[in-house]
């Protein structure tokens, strides 16, 4: 037999008294004397922060040494540059191995920490080759887009291109798989890419809506494309007007892929259907963005 009793705290009491024997309350006839009960708030006044409706707000927050801010996410640009910095050719990609689980739940409040872990088990290089594409765009930021030179040079003698602006052209990272996002719900496995410069995934199919949603609130395109790739890791894929491509979705458009040691190639890709919202929030640059933006 198992089995849990519940007692008043007087009963409690009696059964200390008796030695530990199952004692009620009401087999002792002790309890005239006890005073009347009168709650003391002083203890708590003491000892707790009282801080309602009287933040301090001129003072910083106090953060752990893992606890790290969500890094400034960038708007979307009318042109854009992708690198192949991952082509998965599984029939499916599981977001256990776009983040793995387990060693990383230490890093779940450290978005760049966590980051480093992305696609750890299924290529290990893909991390080093996106944050240098990061970096590619910092630059470009900061008025600097000589080490691109040479792709802008081939870039420019695609048909129409020719006045196109290397620093009005975002640059970011871009994940190929068949099939992405099989598994858990986590977001981190659209996070963890957008931190270290993702712009896009391009897939045959999404494994599911929700790795989708999170691919778009993070600020990256969904793009898709039903031809075998040609493209390679290290290649770049020049994308005109793809504004205007997200406020068209389920229509064609044309990539270009800058090859090293090749012609550029042409590509058909497409998207979805796309909410209303979900145009803007990928144009904002994230979720984020788009919540602050509607905040002006």
């Amino acid at each position: 037999m198992s089995a849990v009793a519940l007692m008043d705290a007087r009963s409690i009491a009696a059964t200390a008294a008796n030695g530990g024997y199952l004692t009620s309350a009401s087999e002792l006839d002790c309890w005239d004397n006890i005073p009347e009960y009168a709650f003391d708030v002083t203890p708590y006044k003491n000892r707790v922060y009282q801080g309602f409706v009287k933040g301090a707000t001129q003072q910083p927050l106090i953060y752990g040494p893992n606890i790290k801010d969500w890094p400034e996410l960038g708007a979307l640009t009318d042109n854009i540059v992708l690198k192949v910095c991952s082509k998965i050719l599984d029939e499916v990609t599981t977001t256990d191995e776009l983040i793995p689980s387990g060693e990383t739940s230490s890093y779940r409040s450290n978005p760049i920490g966590l980051a480093e872990f992305t696609l750890s088990r299924r290529d290990p290089g893909y991390v080093s080759r996106s944050k240098a594409t990061a970096e590619l765009e910092n630059q470009r930021l900061a008025g600097n887009v000589s080490e691109l030179t040479e792709v802008f040079a081939r870039i420019k003698q695609i048909a129409g291109q020719e006045h196109i602006d290397p620093l009005q052209t975002e640059i970011g990272s871009m994940v190929y798989a068949v099939k992405p996002g099989d598994g858990s719900a986590r977001e981190q496995a659209a996070s963890c890419q957008r931190v270290i410069g993702g712009l896009a995934n391009i897939a045959e199919e999404y494994a599911t809506k929700r790795y989708r949603s999170n691919v778009i609130n993070w600020g990256m395109l969904p793009l898709q494309m039903a031809e075998v790739p040609t493209f390679e890791v290290g290649d770049y894929i020049y994308i005109p007007g793809i504004k205007a491509a997200l406020d068209n979705p389920g229509t064609t458009f044309k990539g270009y892929v800058i090859h090293e040691d090749a012609p550029v190639t042409e590509i058909t890709l497409y998207m979805e259907s796309l909410t209303a919202e979900e145009r803007e929030i990928i144009k904002a640059g994230s979720l984020i963005n788009f919540n602050k933006n509607r905040q002006m």
